[in-house]
C-alpha cells in the first residue's frame, strides 16, 4: 500500500480553471484529467489523503459517483468549499479537519490551510496543506499538496520531499499557460 496526498480539485469548479490558470479547455476536460491522473497513479490498494476543496457546483450524487471512480481508500480533511453534501459522501474512509500522521518515521501534521507554526516543527514534523494553489512561498518543512503545484494528481511523501522546481505543468498534449 502507498500512501498519496492531494488537496484543492475543485471537481465540478469552471472558475478553477481561470483563477488558478489551469490548462484546460473545458472543466469536463479538467475533470477528466484529473480523474485520469488520479487512477493512473493511485491503485486501488492504495491511500489518498485528500486536504481539502474536492469538488464545487456538483450534485451530491454525482459528487459520490466521481468519488467512488477514484483509486484507494479516501481520508478527507475539509476545506473551506466542502460543504455538508461532500462531508456526508459514503465514499470517504475518514473526515475531519485536522490530522496527524506518522508515516516512513515522518510525522506529518495536515490540514487545508498552511500554518505558521505547528504540532512537532521544531522536531522536523512537516505541515502538509493546501489551499494556496501553489500562490504561498512555504516556510521550511512546509508543503502545499494541491493539485496545482504537482501536474493535477496525487504524490507521494517521497516525491514530495525530494528538492525540485515545482511549476504548473500542462497534462500530456495540452499546452501550459
Amino acid at each position: 500500500m502507498t500512501v498519496y496526498f492531494t488537496s484543492d480539485t475543485h471537481f465540478g469548479h469552471g472558475g478553477a480553471r481561470g483563477r488558478f490558470r489551469r490548462p484546460f479547455d473545458s472543466t469536463a476536460a479538467m475533470d477528466a484529467a484529473m480523474e485520469a491522473n488520479w487512477n493512473a497513479t493511485v491503485g486501488p490498494g492504495d491511500e489518498v489523503w485528500h486536504l481539502g476543496d474536492f469538488a464545487l457546483h456538483m450534485r451530491p450524487d454525482a459528487m459520490a459517483e466521481l468519488l467512488g471512480r477514484l483509486n484507494g481508500a479516501k481520508h478527507l480533511v475539509a476545506g473551506n468549499n466542502d460543504g455538508p453534501a461532500t462531508l456526508a459522501l459514503p465514499g470517504w474512509a475518514s473526515v475531519q479537519h485536522y490530522a496527524e500522521l506518522t508515516l516512513d518515521g515522518v510525522d506529518l501534521v495536515m490540514c487545508h490551510y498552511a500554518f505558521r507554526t505547528w504540532n512537532g516543527m521544531h522536531r522536523r514534523a512537516l505541515n502538509l496543506h493546501g489551499h494556496s494553489h501553489g500562490q504561498l512561498k512555504p516556510q521550511p518543512r512546509q508543503i502545499d499538496v494541491g493539485v496545482d503545484v504537482w501536474n493535477f494528481r496525487p504524490v507521494t511523501l517521497v516525491e514530495l520531499t525530494v528538492p525540485r522546481q515545482r511549476r504548473k505543468t500542462a497534462p500530456e498534449g495540452e499546452t501550459p499557460p
